[in-house]
């Protein structure tokens, strides 16, 4: 199976295969009547992962295997939401997850074991849909209702939790602030990490600098500024860090400045820096590779866009691309591009996009 790794994705399995992270985050985040049936001392991590190549790039997963309370054993799944807006949808490609699972222990010739799905979203607006799969059938009927397979799943919506009530073991309070806060116009909030880092340097020195040094590399792939512009803005959060602080970044910098030359995600990218390097300039060299960055990812989404909605709408489709090639937020075109995947009609993908449009299912 191919694996597409995503920033997120790395991170969000760094964090979530930690054992005490992963015993933490399913005693403080499951609701106090599913916590109480589990006996989390015998929690195990299964490696396996049951999310389409396709939607790897959207869905980062998860799953643990519990020991109940009354001998029987159970599973924990918990499933990242990478998108930077709610997806009503979720319930239906959960719902496909937990049958794998169960497809899984089937091959074994296991009986069916209980299930406890978790969603994990961090995107900017609120998760304002159903929590349950019946919920996306429309027009249903009450006399069918009982013919229809329904769940609910728990919904971990980190853009409502305010900081003081992200709890858990130092370490995954520290993941989930920096989930919350990462991408977003609020990054500077990400200071108040700084308390909880101290501590656990104090207590963990090895981790506490593991842990930073992940959390760096997070910051660097999931926001769309150039190396220079992430690292003055981590600057700008931390400035208690002092000389630890300074030690880290310098040898973060190295290494993602050499990471990113060698990996180049995309062609503009490649010319920013090829230009840089002709001028022979520093400045000129951080200028060329955040102008191509910006315009590489920016040509890159305009190009899928164009693909996908030829192949979804046809001529039809193909009518909107005057109006977003106008566009120059690369967020935007982000959650166009990722919308088109799921909307059915084009009035469904304007609302992505034009004003007024936020709110609409």
């Amino acid at each position: 199976m191919t694996q597409v790794s995503t920033p997120h994705d790395e991170f969000f399995k760094r964090v979530f295969s930690q054992q005490d992270a992963a015993h933490s985050f399913v005693a403080n985040y499951s609701p106090l009547e599913i916590n109480a049936l589990f006996d989390l001392e015998g929690l195990r991590i299964d490696r396996d992962s049951f999310v389409d190549d396709e939607l790897r790039p959207h869905h980062s997963d998860i799953l643990y295997s519990v020991t109940l309370r009354d001998g029987g054993e159970g599973y924990v799944y918990v499933l990242f939401e990478h998108k930077s807006y709610p997806d009503r949808r979720v319930a239906f490609q959960l719902l496909r997850y937990i049958v794998r699972i169960w497809e899984r222990q089937r091959e074994r010739k296991e009986e069916l074991r209980p299930i406890f799905p978790i969603v994990v979203y961090h995107g900017k607006r609120k998760w304002n849909y159903p929590l349950d799969f019946a919920s996306l059938v429309t027009g249903l009927p009450e006399e069918m209702r009982p013919y229809v397979p329904d769940y609910s799943y728990q919904l971990c919506d980190l853009s409502q939790y305010s900081d003081e009530v992200i709890i858990g073991t130092v370490y995954l309070q520290m993941a989930l602030l920096l989930l919350k806060y990462a991408s977003s116009d609020e990054f500077y909030k990400l200071s108040g990490i700084m308390e909880l880092f101290e501590s656990l340097l104090e207590s963990d020195r090895q981790t506490a600098l593991s842990f930073f040094e992940s959390m760096l590399r997070y910051i660097s792939g999931a926001r769309d500024e150039s190396d220079a512009e992430v690292r003055r803005a981590i600057e700008e959060a931390f400035p208690a860090g002092g000389e630890l602080m300074e030690t880290i970044l310098e040898r973060w910098a190295e290494r993602g400045f050499q990471r990113g030359l060698e990996q180049g995600v995309q062609q503009g990218l490649e010319r920013g820096v090829q230009q840089g390097l002709e001028r022979g300039v520093q400045q000129g060299l951080e200028r060329g590779v955040q102008q191509g960055k910006r315009e590489g990812v920016r040509e890159g989404l305009l190009a899928g866009i164009k693909l996908a909605l030829k192949l979804r709408f046809g001529s039809e489709g193909l009518r909107l691309l005057p109006e977003i090639y106008k566009i120059e937020d690369v967020d935007v075109l982000r959650a166009i591009h990722e919308g088109l995947e799921m909307v059915n009609t084009l009035d469904e993908l304007t609302l992505i996009y034009r004003p007024g449009g936020d709110d609409g299912d």
